[in-house]
């Protein structure tokens, strides 16, 4: 984990390139205290090491099922798949998983320290808590994912390919049809590839979006505000970072500043997390 001093930050972006639907901002002011936080994203591996400790079942076994990026499926398994009329390249496939990203069929081989996916926010509040830690606020997320930038597009800088160098495991060619995986990657990355931000955190721009603490609201109090935690209540809980699948002509979202949500319960193959601790 990272020790970050805290201390106060300018929150949210007015960004011509965001979303302004999305709550980005306004920009307020935000003082944090002191916290740690993981440097890299929950692998594999250890969500292996929490499930053997604990026999947690995650809610995507239970449920019998998650969603799927449909190019990585067998035409076995995209055939008849469920499929949302907004975002037809998710299949829901039965059988996915963490531990079979792409369903029945495929395995964990050679993906230890990629981030674990398909988990939802209950069960990554649930490995958490067994690792004695707990799920960053979507301040100190924020925080730290721009390591030590100020009003910066993304954690290294505002131009996306800085000298010609990939920074971040997106989406490179035309979505969603060519991937030309030019970053290196075509699904998930590991943990710690591409360069770390000035707090020595890794892959805060894409690879997998992150769970929150705090429940989704685009209604904002105004600064200065002390360790903000959202509100009190809510049916959905803010993700960010954006993930592999992120483009900039559909989901521009991989900038520091950029929000989404889903439900707790909701699990796919491109959401994970990291976990902070109170100091």
């Amino acid at each position: 984990m990272a020790l970050l001093p805290g201390g106060t930050f300018l929150m949210g972006t007015d960004d011509a390139e965001g979303f302004p639907g999305d709550g980005e901002g306004p920009v307020r002011t935000v003082r944090l205290r002191p916290f740690l936080i993981d440097v890299c994203a929950v692998t594999n591996d250890a969500f292996a090491r929490f499930v053997a400790d604990t026999g947690h079942v995650t809610e995507a076994e239970r449920f019998g099922w998650s969603y799927v990026f449909a190019g990585f499926l067998p035409a076995t398994l995209r055939r008849g798949a469920a499929r949302p009329p907004r975002t037809p390249w998710w299949c829901g496939v039965a059988g996915a998983a963490w531990n079979r990203p792409e369903g029945p069929g495929s395995t964990l081989a050679g993906r230890g320290d990629h981030p674990v996916v398909h988990v939802s926010w209950n069960d990554a509040a649930a490995y958490a808590a067994w690792a004695g830690k707990r799920l960053p606020t979507e301040a100190e997320w924020e925080y730290a994912a721009r390591g030590g930038l100020e009003q910066k597009r993304y954690p290294w800088g505002d131009e996306l390919d800085q000298d010609g160098t990939y920074r971040c495991n997106i989406w490179r060619g035309t979505f969603p049809s060519k991937n030309t995986a030019a970053d290196g990657f075509r699904g998930t990355a590991p943990v710690d590839a591409f360069a770390p931000n000035g707090h020595g955190l890794y892959n805060t721009s894409g690879n997998v979006w992150e769970w929150c603490a705090d429940w989704w609201t685009t209604d904002h109090l105004q600064g200065p505000l002390l360790d903000p935690v959202g509100p009190a209540t809510g049916t959905a809980k803010v993700i960010r970072g954006g993930s592999h699948l992120c483009h900039r002509s559909y989901c521009n979202r991989y900038r520091v500043a950029a929000r989404t949500a889903n439900t707790p319960d909701s699990t796919s193959g491109h959401a994970g997390f990291r976990c902070a601790r109170s100091i």
